[in-house]
């Protein structure tokens, strides 16, 4: 059979034009979400994702036939990217890296955002540092702990542990947001000053998870040993160290249905700590009410969103 001619559209977004394709491909099997809704999706969130994503290099995680099939990990500029993609270009360590130099593309604007999308880069992943002037990584601004669930264990005992580790934060005068990551668990982040390193930062997260390991035993877990995992929630301080990644705030999973690393409130944790059931995964079409109805509510828990 002769193979089916791409369907190919031209845009004008942020004054450049982009030729997208393929609006009508499902890329989410349980629901049917498309490459055009998911596009939809980018485009209405790019207010509040887009200032999360400002100078930090964008690695990406990409479902080209959609969630049912398989994906790839994207660090580098993609083939043929268009000259007005920024992209800065550092030493690799060597993870998924592909040579000496991976040059990552800096999303800086919607067209930047469908671009990427538009090549069915779902996942959005970011380190906690951001490019300075001199096109180097400067010390890390966020400090990010990812609560991760062992069965039985789940959002509930994420929402305990997230209070928990809230209160040590505000202990060393820290603010924090809570996110759900959009799969098992739950994501905090604290804004920092950027006087610490990367590893001191990830060593600052270690202490935290061993002394609430110590003193809550039963429901905290900071060692990465999954047989002592079932039942608890592990404190993953890793994602700190300057190499890692964490998916951005806003950004969709690539999971069977679309949801989304969704930013929450205080309020809803603490319910969601009470309550079994209370606190569940988002998926696009109720962050996307959220946004339009509340703004950036990772900005503003975390105490970096604009005045005004």
């Amino acid at each position: 059979m002769p193979k089916q001619q791409e369907q190919e559209v031209t845009v004008e977004v942020d004054g450049h034009r982009l030729k997208i394709s393929n609006l009508d491909k499902v890329l989410y099997p349980a629901t049917g979400t498309t490459k055009g809704e998911v596009l939809h999706y980018y485009a209405q969130v790019a207010p509040v994702l887009l200032p999360h994503l400002a100078d930090r290099a964008v690695t990406r995680i990409r479902w080209p036939n959609g969630t049912g099939e398989g994906s790839f990990f994207e660090k580098n500029l993609p083939p043929g990217a268009p000259d007005w993609l920024r992209y800065e270009t550092v030493s690799s360590t060597g993870s998924r890296g592909g040579g000496d130099t991976i040059s990552y593309p800096v999303v800086e604007s919607l067209a930047a955002l469908t671009y990427l999308a538009n090549l069915a880069s779902l996942e959005l992943h970011v380190h906690q540092w951001t490019f300075g002037r001199n096109h180097q990584p400067k010390n890390p601004d966020r400090l990010v702990v990812d609560l991760d669930p062992g069965a039985p264990a789940g959002l509930h005992e994420c929402a305990q542990v997230a209070l928990l580790v809230r209160d040590k934060l505000a202990d060393l005068g820290l603010a924090s947001a809570p996110v759900t990551s959009g799969s098992k668990g739950l994501h905090l982040y604290a804004a920092l000053p950027g006087r610490k390193n990367a590893e001191e930062v990830r060593d600052l997260a270690q202490q935290i998870a061993k002394e609430l390991s110590g003193s809550h035993a039963d429901l905290v877990l900071w060692q990465m040993t999954k047989a002592k995992r079932p039942g608890k929630v592990f404190l993953d301080w890793s994602q700190n160290t300057a190499s890692k990644t964490t998916i951005s705030p806003y950004s969709l999973r690539g999971t069977d249905a679309p949801y989304v690393a969704a930013p929450r409130t205080w309020a809803e944790v603490e319910e969601g700590a009470e309550k079994k059931d209370a606190l569940r995964q988002l998926d696009l079409d109720a962050v996307m009410e959220r946004v339009a109805a509340d703004g950036d509510v990772f900005g503003r828990e975390l105490g970096t969103a604009p005045k005004g």
